[in-house]
């Protein structure tokens, strides 16, 4: 079973992530992300499709359902996803849904933090650069399954100071630890912690979505900043808050370029309990030639 650390809380129901892991609240196109009312685990470095899939809140299995029917995407993925409503330990009052885990449980099991409650599958929701992670949210028991109605969820982790000294950067220098035909992924140098960090007024936050491409993206900062606060990445402004939460914000992306190594690139950014990783998609399958173990430069503007 793999070690867990609490990522996030809700109505008194605490959800945990693999401590080798990462998770997001913001990295998705789906209303729940758009709201702040879901969170999207991602189990360990090695976690594969058709992987366990380690149960991020302890609870008793209520519900099952087989959901959708996805035609082709363009990629090899499920036809149909899986929706598991669990009733919390924790809150026998607030009801767990969970998205994109084949079931290995049974309606009545009792399931504890860490346990396998089923199989990670590419469902027909992701995108071709998708990883395996499993969609929660907490409801109440009247309205378990809508993409609306959820309870607002909040992270755990706090946001380090220490990062400041990252905002003086002009590009990120990193290595190449995984090279894939959808994406690549690039450890930064530096003192990072917990995600890559930027300006917001004079605070710093951390920065959590897929930019440019989903329009949106999370701001986590331990202070309120104000609507339309600008929000900047390696000195150059990327976007503007246009919704406030509890210590996590949401803002509109602004027209900007990635570029790693010179190459226009996609963002994919999460927080981690550990030192993040970046992950940089292409603009089609296999657009970026990138070996393992390369050292690169990831830049932002013209």
């Amino acid at each position: 079973m793999p070690s867990m650390i609490a990522a996030a809380y809700s109505e008194g129901v605490n959800i945990y992530c693999p401590i080798d892991g990462r998770f997001s609240f913001f990295n998705s196109p789906y209303f729940a992300h758009r709201n702040f009312t879901g969170i999207d685990i991602y189990p360990g470095s090695n976690s594969k499709f058709e992987g366990d899939a380690p149960s991020p809140v302890s609870g008793k299995v209520m519900f099952i359902k087989e959901v959708n029917y996805f035609e082709n995407r363009g990629f090899e993925h499920s036809k149909v996803d899986y929706l598991i409503i669990l009733r919390s330990i924790e809150n026998k009052d607030r009801l767990i849904k969970i998205l994109h885990v084949k079931p290995s449980v049974n309606i009545g099991d009792r399931v504890m933090v860490g346990e396998r409650i089923g199989t990670l599958i590419r469902s027909g929701f992701f995108d071709f650069w998708t990883d395996p992670h499993i969609h929660v949210e907490v409801r109440k028991p009247s309205d378990p399954i809508r993409a609306r109605g959820g309870y607002r969820i909040r992270r755990v982790i706090r946001i380090s100071e220490g990062c400041r000294e990252m905002l003086s950067l002009d590009w990120i220098r990193g290595v190449v630890i995984e090279v894939k035909h959808e994406y690549s992924l690039i450890s930064p140098d530096g003192d990072f912690k917990h995600g890559i960090p930027v300006s917001l007024g004079d605070g710093v936050g951390l920065i959590d979505g897929g930019i440019p491409h989903y329009g949106f993206f999370g701001v986590h900062a331990d202070f309120t900043p104000k609507l339309g606060e600008r929000v900047k990445l390696l000195g150059k402004t990327i976007g503007s808050i246009r919704s406030i939460s509890d210590g996590m914000h949401l803002a509109d992306s602004s027209n900007v370029t990635f570029r790693l190594n010179g190459k226009p690139v996609r963002l994919s950014l999460y927080l981690f309990p550990s030192k993040p990783i970046i992950k940089v998609i292409p603009q089609k399958p296999g657009d970026i030639s990138l070996e393992r173990f390369e050292e690169v430069k990831l830049s932002v503007g013209e």
